[in-house]
């Protein structure tokens, strides 16, 4: 209204933030489903990650309550975040992860015994022998953007068609290092894709407090990037909007940042308690849009899944993480070394005494 009353303002951009969603909450299909989406074993496989994905969780959650495993961050209702990203990347592309993508580092095949390691603080967790170049969990909150560019840059440097995919929740979108990120890898163009899980909490905080934007895709526009919204609790849609962006990236036609709508219906960590700050009535609502039962539906729907595929994916899933939590329990302690022994490449000298002293202390109680 403005520029047609007043010959001097004119509009020098306007954009628009798509939302993208395959699935309904009760697992209908909308509009024509992706290629990969009409074959039932894929879609079959997608479940399964994400069944696993929780039986993870559930027993990691168990191992810390009784005081066999650190600190652990849940992926409760965000399944489908995690596993559509990683099912959209290639094995040599690299995967920048932060504190709750276990769904994605099982998919690309690291072990759950490793991850258990990670999160019972052994770092020989993080030196898993599956995707050698994924980067480790990063827990401070946004610094793997900056560490995501930095890949992808090499990559573009080496002229290998290969691109970074970096994860991060909604509150790490309010951190310097993402807009530094995002700014550098829209001037530079790096095959760079970051994915928010955007599970509307950071830790006590609800998104609508940590920011005036009405959406966090929104935020690339500022970089020079694409933006857009994808339904995070629905598989199909999460795997078919990354898998657009990684191969834009693929082709060197730069960075996307893609927000997947979702929600965290467990604490933010075994260290939080959800209930002082967030409505159980709340919490309840977005438990009908959960993404395993919505894919579930789907399959039941399509007559690809029966109660006996439901029970035998729950055990192969309990199974397969009990003996990876057995495998945990069961490995010895790290040397008392081990702290010092990877940080530099020759020792600074006070580091090295104090390594001395770690050595003669462990040797001592035998």
């Amino acid at each position: 209204m403005a520029e047609e009353t007043d010959p001097t303002v004119r509009t020098v951009v306007r954009f628009d933030v798509r939302m993208t969603r395959h699935l309904l909450p009760d697992g209908t299909p909308v509009g024509t489903l992706p290629d990969f989406a009409r074959d039932p074993a894929e879609l079959e496989r997608l479940y399964r990650a994400m069944v696993l994905t929780r039986a993870f969780d559930e027993k990691a959650v168990a191992l810390q309550r009784t005081g066999r495993l650190g600190t652990f961050a849940s992926s409760l209702g965000q399944e489908a975040v995690s596993v559509g990203l990683a099912a959209a990347m290639r094995a040599e592309d690299i995967l920048v992860p932060s504190f709750r993508e276990q769904g994605a580092q099982l998919w690309r095949g690291v072990s759950a015994t490793e991850i258990f390691l990670f999160w019972g603080g052994d770092e020989r967790g993080s030196d898993f022998a599956g995707p050698r170049q994924d980067f480790p969990v990063c827990i401070p909150v946004a610094s793997q953007f900056p560490h995501a560019v930095g890949a992808a840059l090499a990559l573009k440097l080496r002229g290998e068609p290969r691109v970074a995919v970096c994860v991060a929740g909604d509150g790490a979108t309010s951190k310097g290092d993402f807009y530094e990120a995002l700014n550098i890898a829209g001037a530079w163009a790096v095959p760079a894709v970051f994915v928010i899980a955007d599970n509307q909490w950071a830790i006590s905080v609800r998104r609508q407090a940590q920011t005036a934007a009405g959406t966090l895709a929104q935020k690339a526009v500022a970089a020079g990037i694409p933006g857009e919204q994808v339904d995070g609790n629905d598989v199909v849609a999460v795997r078919a909007v990354v898998a657009r962006a990684v191969e834009r990236a693929r082709l060197g036609e730069g960075p996307s940042l893609v927000e997947a709508i979702t929600y965290r219906l467990a604490d933010h960590t075994t260290a939080d308690d959800a209930r002082r700050y967030r409505d159980p009535a709340e919490v309840s609502e977005h438990w009908k849009e959960e993404p395993v039962a919505r894919l579930r539906n789907h399959l039941i729907a399509l007559g690809a899944w029966t109660r006996e595929d439901e029970e035998r994916a729950l055990e192969d899933s309990q199974r397969l993480v009990a003996e990876a939590a057995e495998a945990y329990l069961a490995t010895p302690p790290a040397p008392a070394t081990a702290m010092f022994d990877h940080l530099y490449e020759t020792l600074p000298a006070a580091l090295a005494a104090q390594r001395a002293e770690a050595l003669a202390q462990e040797a001592s109680h035998g």
